[in-house]
């Protein structure tokens, strides 16, 4: 059977025509070894719900959206034949294949399986396909895999199951889809060549008794796409190895199971890579074309004001340096310690253990270390086993690389709440540059990263890089803070990194001051600073729907105004413009009895799609909310940075409603977003011609498991080698667009393979390693890349234009 895996059960050969038939499955050839046979139930010898695409026609089921379908004889897995998908991506953002039955499919009496995809892309680029199912009751999950250019695989995502069986855990934790280790994606569980999708987002546990959905989608990407779909079926769980999370890292902080190029395998190999790379990088070399801020030498020379600004050139918008000379900015986000730990299962009493204060500027997930007191020591003491064991090797407090553990009093998600971190990284950098006073190695990493990114050709570093590069005068860099506090907050229904500030709180105003002053401190006035990103990917609003986008003014309606000074506003804007409650009342069709009962929030809030007076009025509202935001802080930045470009609060792409956008546009120099897509595409950018803005993308990022890890990222590519293509891919979409003026890529170095401490992100995101080994792949592309950029971006201009 080409591309079948023989541990799985087989049912497409016995679909013989379109529609969905009851199929009864050979039994499973069970291991060799008697000990660990597994043992199929008479139920899941008897699965529904397959298709096999033997009939003469598309099954009735196939439903999609701009893609093409055809029944092929090529790349068959069983039978003769199997599904052609073409996604037309480059027309359409989102293309799909949809399986609809005309009744919900059972499939509560099995207890421990995966839905399964026979796949192969015949096409010219690896494919990302998003797989999304939905049950009955509404939830969804998603994962998704990326399938290279090649045969066909068996792809898998699990759908119940499967229990563990494992003494040491508890009941819940028994079974895999409910076990929160601290990753966001698990290795495999048991052996196979098989491949299993990668968990997104969503609800793990569906109710599998009426699925009524399963999709395969292509989502804004710069090419078309093109897969065989053969052989869909439910597939049972093999037995699983209950060991699967153990000692999955070694003592570098590298995964155990996979060779790869870039992996280090001792200290002698780890400082010959060292020395290698410092005779390459010939002190940090720039490009020839660059001038002292790396901007475009060879380019016009404009008016020089001794700090970085925004021009409109031609069409196109740009950055100019504080020379004159035309920039783009290119950059690494993150070259910091700051997301550099991993939790280890160990904690301390509290006692002990530093109080955060109202007083801190800094979130708990951009601090340092943060080492636990020489007092807490003694008390430090297990509470994940789990955790614990998926090291090989974590240091005693008495080595000499126990100065790279720390401490995290609070995690936004994952197995614990708080407890020890410990950062791999930085005991490699100690190993690699040896220490004579404490974290003295940390200088010896910023030269060499300075050299790295001119080396590279980058024109800057991104947001987020540690303030000991502040005064570096080399190259350009972005300052960055957060406006945090106990001022009061208001909520979109969908806080996912947590609640936004109640801006008209005058609280809200006395911190962003704070912040903004201890910014502007540490920046001091440097020409290098090109400009100020504040806070990042707040909760303003979802795409999916009216409700989702507009959900602060709808969850803030509720609200009493005594408690909620946003509310407040809202009232008087209301009152402002209808007067009488029953000419509101007439234009949202409400019953809301007064103005007092309207302000104590009384009210059903819940928009109507259909009412385009409510709707104009929630976006109105929203805007106002917004636009104080942006008006405080950039008031402030005027204040204290007026030299600096305020860069904006870097808009996740799926929480950047109008209304708020449009305010930030009254306020900012440049409107930033962060875009995890391949790169950009027409239609969901259109907005730029009306806004007008100098733009610029504040992260992106691609990722592969192909080396050790368990998570690519949020853009999957096939290796090394495919995702600097996509890399340089992405980077051609923001060159040849108008108003864009950079892109910065998510970031420096790989997050750790057993999660980073504060939300479990383990991906493969970095330019370097966790050994801060460089991947030759990315490293190459850079180069490409950045040698090109000044020409391609303005080699339509003459050095001599004006």
């Amino acid at each position: 059977m080409k591309g079948a895996n023989h541990n799985s059960i087989k049912l497409g050969h016995v679909i013989k025509m379109s529609g969905l038939v009851a199929a009864t499955a050979a039994l499973l050839a069970c291991q060799t070894n008697e000990s660990s046979k597994e043992v199929i139930s008479q139920e899941m010898q008897e699965q529904p719900v397959i298709f096999g695409f033997e009939g003469t026609s598309i099954p009735v089921e196939v439903k999609t959206a701009n893609a093409d379908v055809e029944l092929v004889t090529d790349s068959v897995t069983e039978g003769n034949q199997a599904l052609r998908v073409k996604f037309n991506s480059k027309q359409h953002e989102w293309t799909s294949i949809d399986f609809v039955p005309q009744t919900p499919w059972d499939w509560s009496d099995y207890d421990s399986f995966s839905i399964a995809f026979d796949i192969a892309n015949q096409g010219q680029y690896s494919t990302q396909l998003f797989l999304n199912v939905f049950d009955k009751n509404g939830q969804v999950y998603t994962r998704s895999v990326n399938v290279p250019v090649g045969e066909s695989k068996t792809y898998y995502s699990k759908l119940a199951g499967h229990d563990l069986g494992h003494p040491k855990n508890s009941a819940d934790e028994k079974v895999e889809l409910n076990l929160s280790s601290g990753l966001r994606s698990n290795p495999a569980t048991w052996d196979t060549d098989d491949v299993q999708f990668i968990w997104m987002w969503g609800n793990k546990n569906l109710d599998t008794k009426g699925i009524t959905k399963i999709s395969l989608s292509v989502q804004y990407n710069l090419h078309d796409k093109e897969v065989t779909l053969d052989n869909i079926r439910l597939m049972p769980h093999p037995k699983m190895n209950p060991d699967y999370l153990e000692n999955i890292v070694d003592k570098f902080g590298q995964p155990t199971r996979l060779e790869y190029e870039e992996k280090i395998h001792s200290e002698k190999e780890l400082l010959a890579a060292r020395d290698a790379e410092l005779k390459r990088l010939k002190g940090g070399e720039q490009l020839s074309d660059r001038s002292k801020f790396s901007g475009w030498k060879n380019g016009p020379k404009l008016e020089a004001t001794g700090y970085f600004r925004t021009e409109k050139v031609g069409d196109k918008w740009s950055l100019v340096d504080p020379e004159g000379y035309l920039y783009f900015t290119t950059g690494i986000d993150n070259i910091r310690m700051s997301n550099a730990t991993t939790l280890t299962g160990y904690d301390f009493d509290q006692d002990a253990i530093n109080r955060r204060t109202s007083n801190e500027v800094t979130p708990e997930d951009s601090q340092g270390l943060n080492p636990p007191p020489p007092h807490a020591i003694p008390t430090r003491h297990l509470v994940s086993e789990t955790r614990a064991n998926m090291f090989e090797w974590l240091p005693d407090y008495d080595h000499p690389l126990a100065s790279s553990y720390g401490y995290r009093r609070a995690a936004h998600s994952g197995p614990l709440a708080k407890g020890e971190v410990f950062s791999f990284y930085m005991a490699n950098l100690e190993r690699k540059y040896g220490e004579t006073t404490p974290y003295s190695y940390l200088e010896d990493w910023s030269k060499v990263t300075v050299d790295r990114m001119l080396s590279w050709g980058f024109t800057s570093f991104g947001n987020w890089v540690d303030p000991m590069y502040y005064d570096n005068d080399r190259i350009p860099y972005f300052a960055n803070g957060w406006i945090i506090g106990d001022f009061k907050k208001v909520s979109s229904g969908n806080d996912f990194w947590g609640g936004l500030p109640d801006v008209f709180d005058p609280l809200f105003e006395k911190r962003a001051e704070i912040t903004i002053k201890q910014v502007a401190k540490e920046v001091n006035g440097s020409p290098w600073c090109v400009g100020v990103f504040i806070d990042n990917e707040k909760s303003w609003g979802r795409p999916e729907s009216k409700q989702s986008e507009l959900g602060i003014v709808i969850h803030t309606l509720t609200r009493d105004g005594a408690e909620s000074p946003t509310k407040n506003m809202f009232t008087e804007k209301m009152k402002a413009k209808y007067k009488q409650i029953s000419k509101l009342n007439q234009a949202w069709n409400t019953n809301v009895a007064s103005w007092d009962a309207f302000q104590k929030g009384q009210i059903d809030s819940k928009i109507d799609v259909n009412n385009k007076v409510q709707i104009a009025d929630y976006e109105h509202l929203l805007f106002e909310y917004a636009s104080e935001y942006f008006r405080i802080v950039d008031g402030m930045l005027n204040k204290y940075m007026p030299n600096h470009m305020y860069m904006g609060v870097r808009f996740a792409d799926w929480g950047m409603p109008k209304p708020v956008v449009d305010a930030a546009a009254k306020y900012v120099d440049v409107v930033s977003f962060n875009l995890y897509k391949e790169g950009l595409t027409k239609n969901k950018w259109k907005f730029l011609e009306e806004l007008d803005m100098p733009t610029v993308i504040g992260e992106f990022h691609m990722g592969t498991t192909a080396s050790g890890f368990f998570h690519p990222g949020l853009v999957h590519a096939a290796n090394q080698e495919d995702r600097a293509r996509m890399y340089k891919d992405y980077m051609h979409s923001i060159i040849d667009n108008d108003y864009f003026i950079g892109a910065h890529w998510f970031q420096y170095l790989d997050s750790p393979i057993t999660g980073r401490a504060y939300d479990g992100e383990n991906y493969n995101v970095g330019f370097v390693s966790v050994t801060d080994i460089p991947y030759n792949a990315m490293v190459k592309a850079a180069r490409e890349l950045h040698e090109e950029l000044y020409e391609r971006r303005y080699g339509h201009l003459k050095q001599e234009d004006k």
